[in-house]
Parts: C-alpha cells; sequence; structure tokens
C-alpha cells in the first residue's frame, strides 16, 4: 500500500533525506545574519538528529535501547517540525519552499 514502510531501511532513507533538504535550506538561511541564522542552526541540529538517532537504533543493545533511541528521534521530528514552522509564520521562508519540509515532518513523527 502507498505510504506505508515496509523495511527498517526505508525510514532511514526517508530521514537521511530529509535532512538533505533542511541542510540545503539551512545552507540559503544561515548566508543572512542574525534570527536566520540562528534559527537555520536550530533547525539543522533538530533535523538532522532524527536520522542519526534512528542510524543508533539499528546498534541498540537492548529493545528497550532502541525504543529509547527511536523516541529521541521522534521527538527530534517534533522539534524539527516547530522551527519549520516557525520559519514560516514569521515569513523568513515562503510557504512555497517549505510547506514540502513542514509536511514530512509531521509524517515522520506520525510515523515515529
Amino acid at each position: 500500500m502507498k505510504g506505508e514502510l515496509t523495511e527498517p531501511s526505508e525510514i532511514r532513507e526517508r530521514t537521511f533525506q530529509f535532512a538533505l533538504r533542511v541542510i540545503r535550506l539551512c545552507q540559503s538561511l544561515d548566508s543572512q545574519p542574525g534570527v536566520n541564522a540562528t534559527l537555520a542552526r536550530q533547525l539543522l541540529r533538530s533535523a538532522t538528529s532524527v536520522g542519526a538517532n534512528l542510524e543508533e537504533a539499528q546498534a541498540s543493545q537492548s529493545r528497550a535501547d532502541f525504543i529509547h533511541k527511536t523516541s529521541i528521534a521522534c521527538k527530534e521530528a517534533r522539534e524539527t517540525h516547530y522551527w519549520l514552522r516557525l520559519l514560516n509564520a514569521a515569513d523568513i521562508v515562503p510557504a512555497t519552499r517549505i510547506s514540502a519540509l513542514i509536511d514530512e515532518s509531521y509524517q515522520l513523527t506520525a510515523i515515529l
């Protein structure tokens, strides 16, 4: 069925691609001084942490460790969703450029 994840590698690839897209957005924001650069750093940290924590979960030492690392990834996805929404609401990034990222962050949170 479309949209379902059947393999752990699919969610790991999806979070990797999401992080790449956020990196590209942050590169353009970081070139601007002040608030934009500060928000870009916050967004970059949380967005790249989602996939990094899922990668760590793959090497977990126990089921509890796996659950813990996956829950951290979920929290980071929620934080990323917040920063993306804030960038849009503050008119720093137009909706046309950020709406797909906002949607993906919401979907990743729901999956995790």
